[in-house]
């Protein structure tokens, strides 16, 4: 097999049974972006059965799909725009996230044309300045009142919880509660407030609330590796390995320039190996010698640029790689999730996120 990721569904189960063990809040499931790259379906079923009460998806199609495949728990999907198939959402018991006014009067047609009360959480800015309502909330209170739909949820999101210390995060739980005083006031109680996500779910103990968006923690990744520390310091286990084929091993002479534009150049006599993955299949092209391969028993860095279908690793002289080897690109052996990040000068959220659908995943 040219690539392939290997998905420990017993990972994210265990990582969703340490969140849930240091907390009295459900457990909502983030599956959005095919959960993170891991697979939808396949997560989904396993953070059910591991004790999430909840999923959560970004796109209404996320969720669709879902309730396509059978699963019944209850699924909120929070980044629907005006035209959204909200008639679908309702009819499949979909709960839909509301962010404006707009959006409020497009669910309440859609319900009103299928004859079924909309289940909708409320979403407001309380300091992230993305979605929700902000400067529309006196109209939106009044509007509510008395609208033909069930209100399940009241929500927001932190824009700096991977800081723990920051007073940011204090501020928003301050403005969100006080949101939620003023929608009580006018007679409206949400069955479930939440606005914790991983990062909070790990630090800050008071956003729990009734439930928590458990996200990045859930693959074993952590939220932020410089202010909350490693996955290892955290107890988290990574659920993603990748794999690809050696393509090719080859002998080079010092001296010899690699990849397009000749960037980086053999110092002495080596080996090469050619790595069947490339940014078509989501490995960054901007990736240094700070990451590379695990194989034959020691890491290769890469050298040179990585191509669309391609890159290059130095083996060294003395490599026992052959052709056709399976290298793990990033796992438990060699070059971490993070490592990858490092090198590419990004976050450990999109190495995984953006590994192709054309990468077969194998689950565990």
């Amino acid at each position: 097999m040219r690539a392939f990721v290997e998905v420990n569904l017993k990972a994210i189960a265990n990582n969703i049974s340490l969140v849930k063990s240091k907390t009295s809040a459900q457990i909502l499931a983030v599956v959005k972006a095919d959960a993170y790259g891991h697979g939808l379906i396949p997560v989904a079923k396993c953070a059910i059965d591991a004790g999430a009460t909840w999923l959560g998806v970004a796109l209404l199609e996320e969720a669709i799909t879902l309730r396509e495949a059978g699963v019944k728990a209850p699924i909120i999907s929070w980044l629907t725009p005006p035209s959204s198939d909200f008639k679908k959402a309702i009819e499949l018991d979909i709960d839909i996230a509301i962010p404006s006014l707009k959006h409020l009067e497009l669910v309440l047609a859609a319900g009103k044309a299928i004859g079924k009360k909309p289940r909708v959480h409320i979403e407001v800015d309380t300091g992230m300045t993305r979605g929700g309502l902000l400067g529309e909330w006196p109209e939106f209170l009044i509007a509510i009142k008395g609208a033909d739909l069930e209100v399940i949820g009241f929500w927001s999101h932190f824009a700096r919880a991977d800081e723990p210390n920051e007073i940011a995060n204090q501020n928003q739980v301050t403005d969100f509660e006080s949101k939620l005083a003023e929608l009580q006031d006018i007679g409206i109680t949400p069955k479930y407030v939440h606005l914790a996500n991983s990062a909070a779910a790990l630090t800050n103990t008071g956003a729990h609330k009734h439930i928590i968006r458990l996200g990045i923690a859930m693959y074993g990744l952590s939220p932020d590796v410089k202010t909350l520390g490693t996955s290892l310091e955290l107890e988290l286990e990574p659920a993603m390995t990748l794999k690809a084929e050696i393509h090719l091993v080859k002998r080079v002479p010092a001296g010899s320039p690699v990849g397009y534009g000749g960037t980086q150049i053999t110092t002495c006599d080596t080996k090469l190996a050619i790595i069947t993955m490339g940014y078509s299949d989501g490995i960054p092209r901007n990736t240094s010698s700070a990451a590379g391969v695990f194989v034959a028993g020691r890491k290769a860095a890469i050298i040179g640029r990585v191509s669309m279908d391609q890159f290059v690793v130095d083996l060294g002289a003395d490599s026992n790689a052959v052709t056709g080897d399976i290298a793990e690109v990033f796992g438990a052996l060699g070059y971490s999730i993070d490592d990858w990040a490092r090198a590419s000068g990004t976050i450990n959220y999109e190495i995984v996120t953006r590994i192709a659908a054309r990468v077969p995943r194998i689950y565990a």
